[in-house]
């Protein structure tokens, strides 16, 4: 999340747009992320050049000998603002379509086009991006966080940033590995791929020294559909700078009909699907309709995610809270087949101002099993009640920021040390009440077992399916959910009366008093 110092240069910048007349936001986001991705590519071709210089063999540059000329380095040092527009127009841009070497990384690019027309624009933009670091993992994702909160009707589409502690929690409940295959069918940024990324690199580097692991990892381990064509390249230069030269990013409307080779193929499903968006039911793939008929693209979505997974995938997915109540046809036949026909392992409910600024709506996090033979024997519930962040529009800090997340730090990771891990530790209890996340990692290992004995009183719990089967198969936990009354000792009400009785006399007694005084007056 960009915060503090960061964020008031971002502002900054933002308003260097505005006032060069750029003021559309999504605009703003695209060439803020084109400049950006050519400074970390700068940065890269230097560590390339470092390395190389202590003896490492075999590296390879990022941009060729012959197109030095092009580094940011070089472009920050052109004075004429005409003459660094023109080059970054007329031989930059033409050189990220050609992909870097990469054919499908040229792909996403090959419609990118410049444009910041104003030259005074340009170099203002271009000095306070020279300005900036970015330590975070997902440097676009974050940019564009920020950026949404600019816009007057984000989220009106259903489309906005799953914040990065969130996507860090649904990672670590599904622990993926670098030999399967996971797919995020709405990626926007790619924020959910990267986090998988970074969690297999941190957790599997073993494996990830195996050759035929790494070849895997690199090229098929980790795709993102996307239906906006913007987001699409974003999410593309945010892979590349991850280090996945030949990113599985594709312009695809994951509601309409696939191509061959996705559906039943991959093993994990993390995404945050678009909750309101419009679809256009001629185009809508006929085999989403064949569990129910609904316009309704949370739904839709979710059978998608039961379409792409293989036998024993398991999905871990955002959804708005009516999907775990609501009572079409099309939700109770929803919520009936992940129930009866495959594993729906747990219901996580999330604070109602996660997503706020963009959307004050209740949301949760399904996880379930592709079984296709049922296995569902209790669902296991977790009620967050609180993320780390206020939960108001500022989405306030409430801990500092190495205690945030769902796996809490001793210290926070020095971005000028190479993969510098510090040591998890745990919250105290009074931490825990403002951020549930570690609890909720520490009970989900332990759902099939001591959770079970959990009271209905608790913040979690597990409730048999005959039970969910009972109540229509609803799966909001306030159904579920036991409320115990205190007790409290009460006078009894004949006291009381006696107490208004005499209350009543004395008032009485004065107000005869008071008459008779002001009769003696006259």
């Amino acid at each position: 999340m960009i915060t503090g110092p960061l964020r008031n240069q971002v502002d900054r910048i933002w308003d260097a747009f505005w006032s060069g007349g750029i003021s559309n936001p999504i605009t703003v986001i695209e060439q803020f992320t084109y400049l950006l991705f050519l400074k970390q590519l700068d940065e890269r071709q230097a560590t390339v050049e470092l390395q190389r210089s202590l003896g490492v063999e075999g590296v390879e540059d990022v941009i060729p000998a012959d197109s030095q000329h092009l580094r940011w380095r070089e472009l920050i040092q052109i004075p004429d603002g005409a003459q660094r527009r023109d080059r970054i127009n007329n031989q930059v841009f033409p050189f990220l379509r050609e992909g870097l070497g990469s054919n499908r990384f040229a792909q996403h690019m090959r419609n990118a086009t410049f444009g910041i027309d104003n030259s005074g624009t340009l170099l203002k933009v271009m000095e306070l991006i020279d300005q900036l670091k970015f330590p975070n993992k997902d440097m676009a994702g974050d940019l564009y966080e920020y950026m949404l909160s600019k816009l007057a009707a984000s989220g009106t589409n259903g489309q906005f940033r799953t914040v990065s502690h969130v996507i860090d929690l649904m990672v670590n409940l599904l622990g993926p590995k670098p030999t399967e295959r996971l797919i995020d069918p709405a990626c926007g940024t790619a924020g959910f791929l990267v986090g998988a990324a970074e969690w297999m690199k941190h957790q599997h580097g073993d494996d990830l020294l195996r050759a035929d692991t790494r070849q895997h990892f690199e090229h098929n381990a980790l795709t993102g559909f996307d239906f906006d064509s913007t987001m699409v390249r974003i999410a593309a230069m945010n892979m590349y700078m991850h280090g996945f030269t030949e990113p599985n990013i594709s312009y695809q409307d994951s509601l309409q009909q696939l191509p061959a080779g996705h559906e039943g193929t991959y093993d994990v499903i993390l995404a945050n699907p678009p909750f309101a968006g419009s679809i256009d039911e001629g185009a809508l793939d006929p085999k989403l309709s064949e569990m129910f008929t609904s316009k309704k693209t949370e739904l839709l979505f979710v059978q998608r995610f039961l379409n792409l997974l293989r036998p024993g995938g398991r999905a871990a997915v955002i959804v708005p809270e009516g999907v775990l109540f609501g009572s079409t046809r099309a939700h109770k036949a929803l919520r009936k087949h992940l129930i009866e026909e495959q594993r729906l392992d747990a219901v996580i409910k999330l604070p109602s101002g996660t997503f706020k600024p963009y959307s004050g709506v209740s949301t949760a996090i399904l996880c379930f099993t592709k079984t296709e033979s049922g296995g569902t024997e209790d669902v296991w519930f977790y009620d967050v009640r609180a993320d780390g962040y206020s939960l108001d529009d500022k989405r306030t800090p409430l801990l500092d920021a190495h205690l945030l997340g769902p796996v809490p730090l001793e210290r926070e990771p020095n971005p000028e040390l190479v993969d510098d891990r510090p040591n998890p530790i745990d919250l105290t209890p009074e931490q825990l009440e403002r951020n549930n996340l570690p609890d909720v990692l520490a009970r989900w290992t332990q759902r099939t077992g001591a959770e079970r004995e959990r009271a209905r009183t608790d913040q979690s719990f597990t409730v048999p399916i005959a039970e969910i089967r009972d109540a229509d198969y609803d799966l909001s936990m306030n159904r579920y959910k036991e409320i115990v009354f205190e007790a409290t000792e009460t006078r009894d009400p004949l006291d009381i009366l006696a107490d208004i009785h005499a209350l009543d006399a004395e008032i009485a007694a004065g107000l005869d008093e008071l008459e008779q005084m002001l009769r003696g007056g006259k």
